[in-house]
């Protein structure tokens, strides 16, 4: 190999060992942030509020980790189980330490693609499976499920500030993802991508082997879905270019939000009828986030020490501000 081979290769993993070191101190520093941050956000009928607070001189547990991962499951769960059942998760799967919360809640979707209706079936059942699997690995330090907001036909409900953060609906309209299933597609997109990047950021931080090999699996999930969600919306888009281009926009949305360079990518390639179902850099490698990304993300702010979005008081857990 060439010097200037090793050098390009020495230089990617110290990037990558730059932004782990990151995504560690702020884990190290997240519950220690200021309650006097608090400021303005994208809309504030989605609320705010305070966090808890932790030692800032102190890494994660595994079992904070864990937790804060807890916390995107059982939004990932109600929406899709919601989109596919009509009814959200059973009382026994949302009980636990902090704040319990209800479920602002959505509809089921009138799928009339059998492929699309299938694919939400799926991963329904996989992101309930995920909660529990996550609430036996925690056992008693496992956290309620927060108040969440997935309703539908509500201008002010998260799905559509989030709608028109992207530009997709203007002021006053509402955005419901259960409305068809190209709409479900949109709303399961906003999610999957933050899913995959969330473990992916988290995952180095984790101590315990065991931990790291079930988060290694739920990623590749997550990742799985992702693609899934991005190919149904490009084969659909080639037919509709307004999806793809929806689609993109969404992506556009959560690069602003999560205030970190341009990392976020849409469903299409750079040439026209090209894809980008598998977004990567250019060595080929799929990026992570940090939490304070994915929360500015799933708070829909870029605004410090904000809660409120598709969590209207924030998440549970010691890992809960975004900044």
């Amino acid at each position: 190999m060439s010097d200037d081979s090793s050098a390009k290769i020495a230089d990617v993993f110290d990037r990558r060992v730059e932004r782990r070191l990151r995504r560690r101190q702020f884990f190290r520093n997240a519950g220690g942030l200021s309650l006097g941050l608090v400021g303005g956000t994208l809309i504030s009928a989605c609320g705010g509020g305070s966090g808890t607070s932790a030692s800032a001189s102190t890494a994660p547990t595994d079992d904070e980790i864990l937790n804060f991962a807890l916390n995107l499951e059982y939004l990932e769960a109600q929406f899709y189980t919601y989109a596919t059942t009509g009814s959200g998760l059973p009382a026994g799967m949302l009980g636990g330490v902090g704040t319990p919360g209800a479920v602002i809640a959505g509809q089921q979707v009138p799928f009339q693609d059998p492929l699309v209706l299938a694919y939400a079936n799926e991963i329904a059942k996989d992101e309930r499976e995920h909660v529990a699997f996550l609430r036996s690995a925690l056992g008693s330090a496992a956290v309620a499920q927060p108040a969440i907001d997935i309703s539908g036909t509500n201008p002010n409900g998260a799905f559509s500030v989030a709608a028109r953060a992207a530009g997709l609906v203007g002021a006053g309209a509402a955005f419901d993802p259960y409305a068809s299933d190209n709409n479900f597609l949109l709303g399961a997109f906003i999610f999957e991508d933050v899913g995959v990047t969330a473990y992916k950021g988290a995952a180095p931080l984790l101590s315990s082997k065991t931990f790291l090999d079930a988060a290694a699996g739920i990623l590749a999930a997550e990742a799985y879905h992702a693609g899934l969600v991005r190919t149904t919306l490009f084969a659909k888009g080639m037919d509709t270019s307004s999806l793809i281009a929806a689609a993109n926009a969404i992506s556009a949305a959560r690069d602003s939000l999560d205030q970190v360079g341009n990392d976020d990518q849409g469903i299409a390639g750079a040439t026209p009828g090209s894809s980008n179902i598998v977004p990567l850099d250019s060595n080929g490698i799929a990026f992570g986030r940090s939490a304070t990304e994915v929360l500015n993300i799933v708070y829909l702010t870029s605004t410090a020490a904000v809660k409120g979005g598709f969590f209207p008081n924030g998440v549970n857990g010691t890992i809960n501000m975004s900044a």
